[in-house]
């Protein structure tokens, strides 16, 4: 008989960032499933799940209530830093783990949390990187109004400084916005050489599809001469943007349909966030399994002891190695430019804030 562990999921199926939530859930369901079937697995996971249907204030007490009326100590969930964050002092007091599996801004490294999706370094960077040598040093930054946008945006200022180039403009939009002229007329009168796109959501949607018909007006806001930037935009949200607005996005990230290099060989999954969910569950299935009462100890006990290892964990930030890919959309799929890796997550740049740019050593392009 196997083992059955409950495992916590918390994902909104509605709301601003559905379907992000969408796509990694699917990789924790069909992780499960896997597991669950694989004899050579001592355990299976029966999932319990709620859904915050995109109210942040409701993370915090779904969390909660899965912790004490279950077994679950480790939790699969979270899209936004604000939910994430409204989580961990629940997990603190409960002894439990969340599993993050999308990209995010750096500068944290939970007792509680094992990230296994990008940060800066394995994301920002080396997109300013490419986008230095490609586009050129004028930026312009967008964002939605909440801690994504702002740390991103924060960071990309420094390195863009720092690299003497020039951010000539900065601004947000509530979560859900569709008010996007203004963006939009700033971009038109400042013409800078890339724009980074840190918008969510509907936001995001309308500003793609704008600044498109900017280019039908103006040749200089085409992919060409003033590319789009993003580094949590993936293939689970082009069917939201109209095909030709999505055409010559540029996006960073560990994995993009076909390719390869990412850790669970042999897959074909729908976006990174997709992966990172399915890999984080088979993570923790490998660290339990043969393991029996394992999934009550603390994330530091449990990598400590693990008898096959952290499964690639930090055991210091509990971030993951993980490929870098800077691909663009062509003829509505994401074609890889650029590979670097695979690169640990430094979460709090300790080892440099500097873009990284296309022609270092261990950067090749793809073909």
């Amino acid at each position: 008989m196997k083992e059955r562990i409950e495992l916590g999921l918390l994902y909104s199926r509605s709301g601003s960032y559905s379907l992000i939530s969408e796509a990694c859930r699917s990789g924790v369901l069909g992780a499960i499933a896997e597991i669950n079937a694989d004899p050579g697995m001592s355990l299976s996971f029966v999932p319990i799940e709620r859904d915050p249907q995109g109210n942040t204030d409701a993370y915090g007490p779904l969390c909660e209530e899965i912790l004490r009326e279950s077994s679950a100590r480790h939790v699969i969930g979270c899209v936004t830093s604000w939910s994430r964050k409204e989580v961990i002092p629940t997990l603190e007091k409960a002894g439990g783990t969340l599993w993050y599996a999308v990209p995010y801004e750096g500068f944290e490294a939970s007792d509680h949390v094992v990230y296994t999706h990008a940060c800066p370094n394995q994301h920002l960077l080396p997109l300013l990187g490419w986008a230095f040598v490609q586009a050129g040093r004028r930026g312009y930054l967008t964002g939605s109004n909440y801690i994504w946008g702002w740390e991103m945006n924060r960071l990309a200022r420094d390195v863009i400084l720092g690299a003497g180039g020039e951010v000539l403009g900065e601004r947000y939009l509530p979560l859900g916005a569709l008010e996007i002229d203004r963006m939009i007329e700033e971009i038109r009168a400042t013409r800078p050489d890339f724009i980074l796109n840190n918008l969510i959501g509907p936001s995001q949607y309308a500003f793609l599809e704008a600044y498109h018909r900017l280019g039908q007006e103006d040749a200089h806001f085409r992919a060409a001469t003033c590319p789009i930037l993003s580094c949590n935009l993936t293939e689970c949200e082009l069917p939201a943007i109209h095909p030709a607005a999505a055409e010559g996005l540029i996006a960073a990230g560990p994995y993009f349909r076909g390719a390869t290099g990412w850790p669970d060989a042999g897959r074909n999954f729908g976006s990174s966030h997709e992966a990172a969910a399915f890999s984080a569950v088979h993570r923790l299935a490998r660290l339990l399994s043969g393991h029996p009462g394992a999934e009550t100890e603390s994330l530091a006990d449990l990598l400590a002891h693990a008898p096959g290892g952290t499964e690639g964990i930090d055991p210091s930030t509990h971030h993951t190695d993980l490929p870098v890919l800077i691909a663009q959309v062509e003829n509505g799929a994401f074609v890889p430019r650029e590979r670097l890796g695979p690169v640990a997550g430094d979460p709090y740049l300790a080892h440099g804030r500097d873009a990284v740019v296309p022609g270092a050593p261990s950067l090749r392009v793809v073909s």
